[in-house]
């Protein structure tokens, strides 16, 4: 590809990020020793992938060998046993992506890999200070108080996040679901569905039905990819018999993660028969992705998303996560934006601030920060592909960083207000003027802030589960609430 602006006239003209349209490469996973003899054939394969992908710190060891140092080992295999959220789990195509150019110091290139810091998390990586924000907890969206049915979140008036099953193909060590998506960990006992799984799905489509005021549905886990796809079809199918539903989301990062699997011929011929009823129907079906570095938009990810578009899906949209050491910067954020943009037509939708769960302070960033990056963005990419930079706000939902009501940027402190009850606030008279805080990381904040907490926190976590208690007993009393 030809570069459409020369970065050399761009610094001369003074402007602050350099673009350049850049071709996308797929990395050589045969300089990975555990797949130096993998052929092209084996690695399109989905049942390949799926196959070799590496659960454990010794299929880890198997596949990079003396290429990373001892010592990766063993940081690894601590995090594993003291602060892992989520199990590991990373398919080849993803692996692939981590230091993908290869290196002289192979150990201190996977150190510093984006991806890296995310899908393999280390010990060293973590803080020693706050490993944890005081108010972290394991469903730090609260979405289990706004189940209206087993795993359907009714959060916003018109939308509804469907939680059709609890696993994925990958495993993303800051997934804000930890407390219930993968394999228990030796730090987190999951949740666990207690509804057998066609009966969830049937009592989301009932409640669907019973409730015209829904139109949109956000169809996640886990990640959809990981659903047998005749059962994933068939639910779909149900849904576009819904005469207010008009709006379907598919949630998936192994668009990104797993490209063969949406490339497989079962999976777009089955993507093209629910695009084509939606077509008939007047419903816009659309994917959701997550991506978080640009190295991670490869030509297969290009190719599936193609293929995707050929089956007659709407759009394609990246939801990525804004997390310190992966893409904290404008220039990272741009770069990923292009390369998605660009190299895969996929249109940048969101970066989410890193929500409050356990073991995450070294990822998130503060909302002064994410301000920052806000504005930097801005400018460069049209308009309908600039993605918002949102802050989910516990028990409000996601606000755009800049739309706070105040700010105590000493303490960490943000407060936000909202315009619509969630599903367990239909008769809270308060729900639209009460205030919802929002914490920064700790260690980001001035000493006199660092001090405050290390004095206050107690009492500011007795305030903050008072508040939760309320909420969580009216919806109690409402009956939203399954018994779980």
């Amino acid at each position: 590809m030809t570069d459409l602006i020369s970065p050399e006239l761009t610094v001369a003209d003074g402007q602050p990020y350099a673009y350049a349209r850049a071709e996308l490469v797929e990395p050589d996973w045969t300089r990975m020793p555990g797949f130096k003899d993998v052929t092209a054939e084996e690695w399109r394969s989905v049942q390949w992938q799926r196959s070799h992908c590496v659960k454990n710190v010794k299929q880890l060891r198997d596949v990079m060998g003396d290429l990373l140092e001892e010592r990766v080992y063993e940081d690894l295999s601590r995090d594993q046993a003291e602060r892992a959220t989520m199990s590991m789990l990373l398919p080849p195509q993803m692996l692939n992506t981590i230091v993908p150019q290869g290196a002289d110091d192979y150990t201190a290139a996977f150190y510093a890999d984006p991806v890296r810091r995310y899908m393999l998390p280390m010990f060293t990586d973590r803080r020693t200070d706050w490993a944890s924000h005081p108010h972290a907890t394991r469903d730090s969206l609260h979405e289990h108080e706004m189940w209206a049915t087993e795993g359907l979140t009714h959060r916003y008036p018109t939308k509804v996040l469907a939680e059709v099953l609890p696993t994925c193909p990958q495993y993303c060590g800051h997934c804000t679901r930890m407390d219930l998506v993968g394999n228990s960990t030796p730090v987190i006992d999951k949740l666990k569905f207690t509804i057998k799984p066609q009966q969830r799905l049937d009592d989301m489509l009932d409640y669907l039905r019973r409730n015209p005021g829904v139109r949109d549905v956000v169809v996640s886990g886990g990640d959809v990819a990981n659903m047998p796809w005749p059962r994933l079809e068939a639910f779909l199918t149900s849904l576009l018999e819904i005469e207010n539903i008009r709006d379907i989301r598919l949630a998936t990062k192994a668009l990104m993660g797993m490209p063969q699997h949406w490339l497989s011929d079962d999976v777009r011929s089955g993507v093209e028969r629910v695009a084509t009823i939606a077509r008939q129907r007047g419903v816009m079906v659309a994917m959701h992705t997550h991506v978080n570095a640009a190295q991670s938009v490869t030509p297969l990810v290009a190719e599936a998303t193609k293929a995707m578009f050929e089956a007659g899906l709407r759009d394609v949209r990246n939801q990525g996560v804004l997390m310190r050491g992966v893409n904290d910067s404008v220039p990272q954020l741009l770069d990923l934006c292009f390369a998605l943009l660009d190299g895969a037509t996929i249109t940048p939708y969101y970066f989410y601030m890193c929500d409050m769960i356990p073991f995450s302070e070294h990822w998130r960033v503060s909302v002064k920060d994410a301000q920052h990056l806000q504005h930097g963005i801005l400018g460069y990419l049209p308009g309908f592909a600039t993605p918002r930079i949102v802050c989910d706000v516990p028990y409000v939902g996601k606000r755009w960083v800049h739309q706070l009501s105040e700010y105590d940027e000493v303490r960490g402190i943000s407060y936000w207000k909202k315009n619509y009850r969630t599903g367990i606030e239909q008769q809270d008279p308060e729900a639209l003027n009460r205030t919802y805080e929002y914490y920064d990381p700790i260690d980001t904040l001035p000493t006199e802030g660092q001090d405050w907490w290390r004095t206050h926190a107690g009492d500011s976590i007795a305030a903050a589960t008072e508040q939760a208690a309320a909420s969580r007993a009216a919806a109690e009393a409402q009956k939203l609430l399954p018994v779980v």
